[in-house]
């Protein structure tokens, strides 16, 4: 069974040390480097806006976290989000209940629609969005990052 709630202050550490496995595993995220519980609390408090849910076993044990945000570029009426799930434990429905979550928030927040930027090498994050019914509507060509390396990443939008 997977539970999802809101995030706090109280999830950054497991949450930063589930992203951390990912970051390390490499591939997956435009982030490379290592964050911590104190970034990941920056990032939850930034704005106002921002909402955080993290996905649950029946231990409370983290299995994912997603988050939207205002979109720095495209305005505040355009979430952009982020989605992460354990590794190794993809593909149980993890990724479908935060975004049940998350849209019904999002819809609250007075989002008008939500971007994702997913890295163009990232199959199981493209069929994700793709599944959630997010729809390609560019793309960013040779995105540099953190560690150096260039990667493409796909444009996508959900439009409520």
């Amino acid at each position: 069974m997977i539970h999802v709630r809101r995030a706090g202050p109280l999830d950054a550490r497991p949450v930063a040390e589930l992203l951390n496995g990912i970051i390390a595993q490499g591939g997956t995220t435009a982030l490379t480097d290592p964050v911590d519980a104190k970034t990941i609390a920056r990032w939850m408090a930034r704005d106002a806006r921002a909402t955080w849910h993290v996905a649950e076993d029946a231990r409370g044990a983290l299995l994912g976290f997603q988050w939207i945000e205002p979109h720095p570029d495209l305005g505040a009426r355009v979430a952009q989000i982020a989605t992460f799930a354990r590794i190794g434990h993809t593909g149980l429905g993890i990724g479908s209940a935060l975004f049940r979550a998350t849209v019904n928030a999002a819809r609250a927040a007075g989002y008008d629609w939500i971007n994702a930027e997913i890295r163009a090498d990232n199959p199981g994050g493209l069929a994700y969005y793709q599944s959630r019914g997010f729809e390609d509507y560019g793309r960013l060509h040779r995105v540099r990052m953190g560690d150096g390396t260039r990667v493409d990443k796909v444009l996508k939008r959900y439009d409520f």
